[in-house]
């Protein structure tokens, strides 16, 4: 008997039931498979963007805050220092013989502390143009102080005239020079005056005049009262005797203005402008302290008032104990909206009180 026609049957129904359970994925099942994947894909990317903005955000937070913190640390520190001659100054008793120096703002002890509501009517900010620049609409407040010379009086002479009057300090100083304006003080008055002649020895001249600094004094005498006006050209030379006591304070009179002005990438920055004195008239200085801030409002309290006030409404800015400031500002980045288009901004306030002016 032939076997081959049976086994040859036999392959091929094999063969038929094979291929005939082998088979792939259909048109459907790959396509809900794709949305499947797409949906996963699109849970990933959408955790991603979530936690890339989340991190922007937080990253400008912290760029606003630590802005702020900055900002405030400085412009409290010559708040709170407003009209510190050192000594004992409660009393008024305060002589100005620089000459004009009730004119100038830089030495106007007066006001030691002065704000304006609108920059840009600042006379201390009125020759700034392009960089530095103050905004128009935002605060600005000057504050007269003082900085510690490390010196103090050893002699001082009134001089007679013809002579130049002078103080003996105790020690050379480096922090001293020609057209310095000082504050000498002891317990019974202090005075404001500019050093004409400092060659680095134990001698400070305050000759009368302007002869070797600018704008000088209108007089030797460093009693008080100082005359009024105060003018070279019209009064005596010699003025009112007074010779300090020794250890009398010898203080560097520093002016500084804080507003807020255009800097050079165009966006805007708190500023605080200062005052360098020299053999030439004294010249301010801007520096750009922190950048985009872009708003600063600045109330005052003036007593017996109890409600801060805009400085419009002062009306003895000497009588001033503590200024209310609140700044605006803005982060760096520039995509931290949710339409990743736009700035963060934040506003935060801060109150300091004038140290010598509260009891």
């Amino acid at each position: 008997m032939n076997k081959r026609p049976l086994i040859r049957n036999r392959l091929s129904h094999g063969a038929t039931h094979v291929a005939a359970g082998a088979h792939g994925f259909t048109l459907i099942e790959m396509m809900v498979a794709m949305l499947l994947g797409l949906i996963v894909i699109g849970g990933v990317i959408s955790v991603f963007l979530a936690g890339q903005q989340t991190y922007r955000t937080n990253e400008a937070l912290g760029d606003v805050e630590n802005g702020s913190r900055t900002a405030f640390e400085l412009l409290s520190r010559d708040l709170r220092d407003a009209g510190l001659s050192g000594c004992d100054n409660t009393n008024g008793r305060i002589a100005n013989v620089v000459n004009n120096g009730a004119s100038n703002w830089y030495s106007d002890w007066s006001n030691a502390l002065h704000g304006y509501d609108d920059a840009s009517q600042d006379p201390a900010l009125s020759s700034l143009t392009g960089t530095g620049a103050p905004v128009p609409g935002t605060s600005s407040v000057h504050i007269l102080s003082t900085a510690t010379a490390d010196v103090v009086v050893k002699r001082s002479a009134s001089g007679g005239t013809g002579s130049p009057a002078s103080l003996g300090i105790n020690t050379p100083s480096s922090l001293l020079a020609t057209g310095d304006l000082i504050i000498v003080c002891d317990y019974d008055h202090a005075t404001i005056l500019q050093i004409t002649k400092y060659s680095g020895d134990n001698i400070v001249v305050h000759n009368a005049g302007n002869g070797d600094a600018s704008p000088g004094n209108c007089t030797k005498g460093l009693g008080y009262p100082a005359p009024t006006p105060c003018n070279s050209s019209t009064n005596d030379s010699n003025g009112a005797v007074y010779d300090f006591a020794n250890n009398g304070r010898i203080a560097i009179l520093t002016a500084v203005d804080w507003y807020i002005g255009s800097n050079s990438v165009g966006t805007t920055s708190l500023y605080r402008l200062n005052v360098g004195y020299g053999a030439a008239p004294p010249t301010a200085t801007p520096q750009e302290m922190v950048r985009n801030v872009t708003g600063m409002k600045i109330l005052y309290l003036q007593p017996p008032g109890t409600q801060f006030d805009k400085a419009a409404n002062m009306t003895n800015w000497a009588t001033v104990n503590a200024a209310q400031v609140t700044l605006s500002l803005q982060s760096a980045s520039q995509r931290v909206s949710s339409n990743n288009s736009a700035r963060l901004t934040r506003s935060f306030t801060s109150t300091t009180t004038v140290r010598n002016r509260v009891q």
